[in-house]
């Protein structure tokens, strides 16, 4: 496995955890379809939400949320419609954001964007 491939691990565990410790519930982790992967699936109460985990070693080129862009929700939207058509679930959906920096900083963006 990469370095980089590692490094991805560690956050979507340390975001994992971190949710957990907030009261979600884990669905799913790394889910892949033909449209893309989402990092985690996990349920807040009655919403079953996909999350998009974001680390950046530094900010010289941007946050990790500001590293998410039009084609990147294009392609979470996708795969949550493909996870949704193929999986029984009659609960409310969001999109979060969990964006970590080097310093383990976390920043939860609940509702991070809307399909349009």
């Amino acid at each position: 496995m990469s370095t980089s491939r590692l490094k991805g691990k560690k956050a979507e565990d340390v975001a994992c955890n971190f949710l957990l410790k907030n009261g979600l519930s884990t669905v799913a982790r790394n889910y892949h379809c033909k449209f893309g992967e989402i990092d985690l699936i996990m349920q807040d109460s009655d919403t079953l939400v996909f999350i998009e985990v974001r680390y950046r070693k530094s900010s010289k080129f941007g946050d990790a949320a500001e590293s998410i862009d039009h084609n990147k929700r294009r392609k979470l939207i996708f795969a949550a419609n493909h996870y949704l058509q193929t999986h029984t679930c009659s609960l409310a959906t969001r999109f979060d954001v969990v964006a970590m920096s080097a310093e383990h900083e976390i920043e939860w963006i609940t509702n991070a964007f809307m399909e349009t």
